[in-house]
């Protein structure tokens, strides 16, 4: 049994728009893998949208995926684990890293001290470290959290020394224009030069309202930042990053297995809504993010990553981008970023 069903609406739109558009080799540079047999015994995660997805994603069911919605395609990716059982997570990432290559952050958690941190990165073959606001102190609001609650500086210094990467997913309902945000975000490379940070999601801008003046005002003053646009349809900001980062300091991500999500996403009042087939993701009622649609107007729904990559053709488009251009932000940008890590971590 396939692991989900890919359309004859599907393969026209591969087929038709993106095979040709796309370069032979890709890397995402955002991608989640878990095993739900290591939660067994560990409380659920609240409910929302992205788990309606895929109960759980081994190494096997995202090569799987890469498999159905890139044929032809050379496919591989940056791992790091999102759920509980923290420990044995890295631990299964790192297997899975030595036994396909690719390469894999540690999920770091904000109590662990610097010296222990550069152990395990260095101990399980990892390029850098990931890890998320929910980290933060009970004791701070979840709108109030900032960076240094769950990337504290002490950690960010074992980070510098060794030259690793840190995928940083912002926090606050502010997203990307929030200017606490915007001035951690500096902090960081002025104190911490040699962290290769990347600005997950465009910092979280999924419409235009999120981006604010955060190009034009604060990220234009550190162009060796990095960023990538996993799970980001937003053409404006898409545009936005590329003509102020430029190119080079672009990437193609997904946040699989989200992105296996048959979905159109739309702006409505400043946020953004996923449209999905009626009955596919039971529990959509109950988020303000998901918004069924007819089953007739889900006949011309295909998979939240088209429609990513979608944007990303529109934008090339009007920017005028070469195949260069393209071949960089999907393959060549990333792997620059993690061999130069590889090299500064393992002295490869």
């Amino acid at each position: 049994m396939a692991l989900f069903e890919v359309t004859e609406y599907d393969r026209h739109i591969y087929e038709t728009e993106l095979r040709d558009f796309l370069p032979d080799k890709i890397l995402d540079v955002h991608t989640h893998i878990w095993l739900d047999s290591l939660l067994s015994d560990l409380p659920k995660r609240k409910l929302t949208w992205p788990l309606l997805v895929a109960k759980d994603d081994p190494i096997e069911d995202l090569q799987e995926t890469f498999r159905l919605l890139f044929p032809g395609k050379e496919v591989s990716a940056l791992m790091f684990t999102t759920r509980g059982n923290w420990d044995a997570h890295n631990a299964y990432v790192s297997e899975c890293s030595k036994s396909t290559g690719w390469p894999a952050l540690y999920y770091s958690r904000p109590y662990e001290t610097g010296e222990a941190l550069k152990a395990k990165i260095r101990g399980g073959g990892f390029v850098g470290i990931k890890s998320y606001l929910k980290f933060a102190p009970e004791y701070i609001p979840r709108n109030e959290v900032r960076i240094f609650d769950f990337f504290p500086k002490a950690q960010l210094e074992t980070v510098n020394e060794i030259g690793g990467i840190v995928m940083l997913h912002i926090p606050r309902p502010g997203r990307l224009r929030d200017p606490v945000n915007l001035e951690q975000i500096l902090e960081i490379k002025r104190e911490f030069p040699r962290v290769r940070l990347i600005i997950a999601h465009v910092g979280r801008a999924y419409t235009k309202e999120d981006v604010g003046n955060a190009f034009s005002d604060y990220l234009c003053k550190a162009p060796d930042l990095m960023y990538d646009f996993s799970a980001n349809c937003c053409d404006y900001a898409l545009r936005e990053v590329i003509k102020t980062a430029g190119v080079p300091h672009v990437m193609y991500g997904t946040d699989m297995p989200v992105l296996r999500m048959r979905t159109r996403r739309i702006e409505e009042n400043g946020t953004y809504i996923n449209l999905v087939p009626p009955g596919l993701y039971g529990g959509a009622e109950a988020d303000p993010h998901l918004r069924e649609v007819t089953p007739e107007e889900a006949k011309t729904m295909t998979f939240f990553v088209y429609e990513e990559l979608l944007s990303l053709k529109r934008v090339a488009k009007e920017l005028s981008l070469t195949k260069k251009d393209i071949e960089d932000i999907m393959y060549n940008n990333a792997h620059g970023l993690i061999e130069g890590a590889r090299r500064d971590i393992y002295g490869e």
